[in-house]
């Protein structure tokens, strides 16, 4: 029953009983409902949207090889793939500023194997560059959990404003298709 029309009810049989012995109990029943009906308010940061692997492609680990300006990345992606219409499309390392620097187009879906590791490269940095590593789901766009860190330090998650190079999702190069 909506909340709405659980309090409408509940009101009409306060005043029908107002002037009987029961007005005093129904509205404590009253309060007590009210009580039940009470939803939390979620607090929401402006700027950032907290996804997990259920509801967004989510990097979670990286990996590499090679050496300066040459390096092969490993990453691995847990995403909410159900096939075509929504999948994990890409993977890419970006600088602080915001510049592409590196996308891994993912041909297809990845339903029946979850996380998965898809390797990519040359990615042309110095071992000391610090970028972002994040993955991008073809009908939701990105979340704000990344990877960042460099070559040099190592790579950990973080949290990204989902506005961050938010452009960079019409730039090329971009999947023309989806095999399954």
């Amino acid at each position: 029953m909506s909340k709405y029309l659980l309090l409408i009810l509940s009101v009409f049989m306060f005043l029908a009983c107002a002037n009987s012995d029961m007005g005093e109990e129904l509205e404590e029943e009253m309060e007590t409902m009210e009580d039940a009906m009470a939803v939390e308010e979620i607090p929401i940061m402006e700027g950032t949207f907290v996804l997990d692997a259920d509801s967004q492609a989510v990097v979670t680990a990286v990996s590499f090889t090679g050496s300066a300006d040459n390096y092969t990345f490993s990453v691995q992606i847990s995403s909410p793939d159900t096939g075509c219409d929504q999948y994990a499309d890409w993977w890419e390392v970006f600088d602080e500023e915001g510049k592409l620097i590196y996308r891994r187009i993912l041909g297809h879906s990845h339903v029946d194997e979850q996380p998965f590791t898809r390797s990519g490269g040359p990615v042309e940095i110095a071992a000391a560059t610090f970028v972002y590593i994040r993955a991008h789901t073809n009908n939701l766009g990105y979340g704000s959990l990344v990877f960042g860190g460099s070559v040099k330090d190592g790579f950990k998650s973080l949290e990204l404003p989902i506005e961050f190079a938010a452009e960079l999702a019409e730039t090329e190069p971009l999947p023309t298709s989806c095999a399954f």
